[in-house]
């Protein structure tokens, strides 16, 4: 009779830490989804909205496969790199050159592994300047495409 007292009592402590956890494991979550604009993105969604801000440019993706995807970003950052790291649709690594950008749109390239890169484009044009040192000009299409 004790034994079967203990084992309720044990069950009753392992379901509280349980309930605990869980609840634990749920603080901080919050979904962005009900917002237009958004503020860090794993991938960008044709024809949406990213950022806030006084400056608004087009962001254009073309990736391995030839899909294009294309968004509007508002921003008050100087730079395209600035701007573009800020939402997250960028990311790479500092190098002697600038930023090395090895992932956009949630898409990782790297040459060195597979031959492939992003290479940056200003209005159709191949850039001549980094993305980090590209000055957003308002109403100019950036563009990375996989090459």
């Amino acid at each position: 009779m004790k034994n079967y007292s203990l084992q309720k009592v044990l069950s009753f402590l392992l379901c509280i830490v349980l309930i605990a956890a869980m609840a634990l494991g749920t603080i901080g979550c919050s979904d962005t989804t009900a917002n237009d604009t958004v503020s860090t993105v794993d991938t960008m969604e044709n024809g949406k909205v990213y950022g806030e801000g006084s400056t608004e440019f087009t962001f254009t993706v073309v990736d391995t496969e030839g899909k294009e995807v294309q968004a509007t970003i508002r921003t008050d950052k100087t730079t395209v790199g600035e701007a573009l790291l800020d939402l997250g649709l960028i990311a790479g690594e500092d190098g002697e050159y600038g930023l090395y950008v090895k992932t956009v749109n949630g898409t990782t390239l790297d040459y060195d592994k597979d031959g492939k890169y992003w290479a940056f484009y200003i209005d159709g044009e191949y850039a001549m300047t980094g993305v980090d040192s590209t000055e957003i000009t308002a109403g100019s299409v950036y563009s990375f495409k996989a090459e």
